[in-house]
């Protein structure tokens, strides 16, 4: 559920007051425009610093995904900005991490951005994967796996599952943000779910596979029938995705999961 987009003069004095106990005064304030997750998303500037901060109302239910993203932030690979602090006040959770002087990756065809964003999901792909509480992906997509069930997409990797591009900032290198589902599952999956974007911008499906098999071991060397059944079932999630929220974006996904599977269904070894 998306939740609406306030500037930092409309949060409650007193949740004001929380983060400048961490940051000092703050003397300037830019929101940013993209995403849907958080409440409040601006670059904060004081007399010492520069810093990004988020947060979302503590009764909306995207207060948890942000839960989530504040839990595996220490576990994340160098190229993820650092969560600095947490506070909860007035009726807010907010968050305040290393600020990136970046922009939203470009995907297309023929991008240098590329090779860093296969740099930073190869980095992504060689983290151990923590020992605390994370979705499973044999749960995640439980409901949309056909009759072989979800176990093929078991696994203990890291997985970060939603690589829009407007989730990788790229300067000198790209950097993964957003965590708000953070799985354990197979490696192959987070190549799976990056094929469907590279394909939104512009990427046949032979191209998007040949591309992540010569980058990802994990891709390369994925099992067909598991690859297939990730298939169906993420196939399933964005047609539910677009029925339930029929934005044009959310209906191209689904046409780009249904074209993936019936490429890697025709698929000649």
């Amino acid at each position: 559920m998306p939740v609406d987009r306030i500037h930092w003069d409309d949060l409650p004095p007193g949740a004001r007051a929380a983060v400048e106990q961490h940051t000092g005064t703050v003397l300037r304030v830019e929101t940013v425009g993209a995403g849907a997750n958080s409440g409040i998303a601006a670059t904060v500037r004081t007399a010492d610093a520069t810093l990004f901060v988020k947060g979302v109302p503590l009764a909306h239910p995207q207060a948890r995904t942000q839960q989530r993203e504040a839990g595996i932030n220490p576990y994340l690979p160098p190229s993820c900005p650092r969560l600095l602090w947490q506070v909860q006040a007035a009726g807010w959770d907010l968050l305040g991490y290393e600020h990136l002087v970046g922009r939203h990756a470009d995907y297309a065809p023929d991008s240098p951005d590329l090779p860093l964003v296969a740099r930073a999901l190869a980095e992504l792909q060689e983290t151990p994967c923590p020992g605390i509480e994370l979705k499973r992906s044999e749960d995640r997509w439980s409901g949309y796996a056909g009759p072989a069930g979800a176990g093929p997409f078991i696994g203990d990797t890291l997985l970060h599952t939603d690589l829009a591009p407007h989730n990788v900032l790229v300067n000198d290198r790209a950097h993964l943000v957003d965590w708000a589902w953070p799985t354990r599952g197979a490696a192959w999956i987070d190549p799976a779910v990056l094929i469907l974007r590279l394909m939104e911008a512009g990427h046949t499906a032979e191209a998007a596979d040949a591309w992540s098999r010569e980058r990802f071991r994990s891709w390369a060397t994925a099992p067909r029938t598991a690859v297939t059944a990730f298939g169906e079932a993420n196939a399933r999630t964005w047609d539910e995705v677009a029925r339930n929220d029929p934005q044009d974006w959310k209906r191209r996904m689904a046409r780009h999961a249904h074209a993936w599977l019936t490429y890697w269904r025709a698929r000649v070894e």
